[in-house]
C-alpha cells in the first residue's frame, strides 16, 4: 500500500528543498523524491556541479556541493519532511489523490510539485567527463572569477554562449567562442557587442574533439587547425549548447509544456493547468534561471499548495 503524504515534491534541487521547508512549516506532511527518471543528479540538484558559488545571499563564497548539503540539512531538520533518494518513474491521477511510482516504492499525495529542473547538454568528447568541474564548466556566472586573467573557451553559437562569453570577458584574458556552424545564431545587437570586444574571438566551422590535461584541464583538440594548430592551450571550457528540461513525467500526466520542454506555469502562484499540480525552478518557463530564483519559486509553490489543500 502506498505511503500517504499531503505534499509530494519530485526533484531535490534548491527549488524542491525550499518547497519542502515551507511545506513543513505550513503543517503539510511532505515527501521529497530525489530525482526524476531522466536525471542522475544527487540531492541538491544542478548546483552540485558548480565549483564555487558567489551569488547566493548569505555566502560570499561557497562550493556548490557544500551549499546543496546545507539546503538538504535545513530541509531534513523539519520532522514533517521525508527525503527519499529514489527515482520517480510515473505519476498518475487517482480519484482524489496522485500516485507516484519510484524505482523502489509507491507514494500517494494530495498535491504534486514538479521541481525536476534541467540538465546541461554535455560536451560528449574524450576527456570531457574526466575534467568536469576541473575545467569543463557550465555556468560562467558561477565560475568565471576562478579564471581571472586566464585563457578559456566557450562551446556554442547561440545567445546563451554569447552571454557566457561576455561574462567571462569581464574576468579572463581571452575567450575563444568555438562554433560548429558558419554563422552564429546570436541576435544582431549582441553579436555586434561580441565583435567589438577584443577579448572575444569566434572560431567558426570547428568542433572540439578532445579535452586534455593532468589533474586539471590544460588544452583542447580541434577537428581542424586554427592558426596552424589543432591544439589550443587554455584553462577552461564553458559548454553552452543548450539545456534539456526534465519535464517528461509532467507531460505524461497532462501538464502543459512549451516548445522548449518547459512546464508552463502561472507565475503568480506556480500552478499548472492541472488542479493540484504545481511546478517550480528551472523546469518552468521562467526566463531567469538561477538558484536564488528557483528557491523563491519553491517557497511560492509550497504556499500555493497549502492554500489549495485548504479547499479540497
Amino acid at each position: 500500500m502506498a505511503e500517504k503524504y499531503d505534499f509530494i515534491i519530485i526533484g531535490a534541487g534548491g527549488s524542491g528543498l525550499a518547497a519542502a521547508m515551507y511545506g513543513a512549516r505550513l503543517g503539510m506532511k511532505t515527501l521529497v523524491i530525489g530525482s526524476s527518471h531522466s536525471s542522475e543528479l544527487p540531492v541538491g540538484g544542478l548546483i552540485t556541479t558548480t565549483n564555487i558559488v558567489e551569488n547566493y545571499p548569505g555566502f560570499t563564497q561557497i562550493g556548490g556541493f557544500a551549499l546543496a548539503k546545507k539546503l538538504e540539512e535545513h530541509a531534513r531538520a523539519y520532522k514533517l519532511v521525508t527525503i527519499k533518494n529514489e527515482k520517480a518513474i510515473e505519476v498518475k491521477k487517482q480519484t482524489k489523490e496522485f500516485l507516484v511510482k519510484t524505482n523502489r516504492s509507491d507514494y500517494s499525495g494530495k498535491i504534486i510539485l514538479f521541481a525536476t529542473g534541467s540538465k546541461w547538454k554535455k560536451l560528449d568528447v574524450p576527456g570531457s567527463e574526466k575534467f568536469e568541474r576541473k575545467g569543463v564548466n557550465y555556468c560562467a556566472l558561477c565560475d568565471a572569477p576562478l579564471y581571472k586573467d586566464k585563457i578559456v573557451a566557450v562551446v556554442g553559437g547561440a545567445n546563451a554562449a554569447a552571454c557566457e562569453a561576455q561574462i567571462l570577458a569581464q574576468h579572463v584574458k581571452k575567450v575563444y567562442m568555438i562554433y560548429r556552424g558558419a554563422e552564429t545564431k546570436i541576435e544582431a545587437s549582441r553579436l555586434e557587442e561580441i565583435k567589438k570586444d577584443k577579448k572575444i574571438e569566434i572560431i567558426y566551422n570547428t568542433n572540439i574533439t578532445e579535452v586534455k590535461g593532468n589533474s586539471l584541464l590544460k588544452s583542447i583538440v580541434l577537428d581542424k587547425p586554427y592558426k596552424g594548430k589543432k591544439e589550443l592551450e587554455l584553462s577552461a571550457v564553458f559548454v553552452a549548447i543548450g539545456h534539456e528540461f526534465l519535464s517528461e513525467l509532467a507531460k505524461k500526466l497532462g501538464v502543459k509544456i512549451n516548445a522548449k520542454g518547459e512546464i508552463i506555469i502561472n507565475h503568480k502562484d506556480c500552478s499548472t493547468n492541472l488542479p493540484g499540480v504545481f511546478a517550480a525552478g528551472d523546469v518552468t518557463d521562467k526566463e531567469f534561471k538561477q538558484l536564488i530564483s528557483g528557491v523563491a519559486q519553491g517557497c511560492t509553490a509550497a504556499y500555493s499548495a497549502y492554500e489549495y489543500l485548504k479547499h479540497v
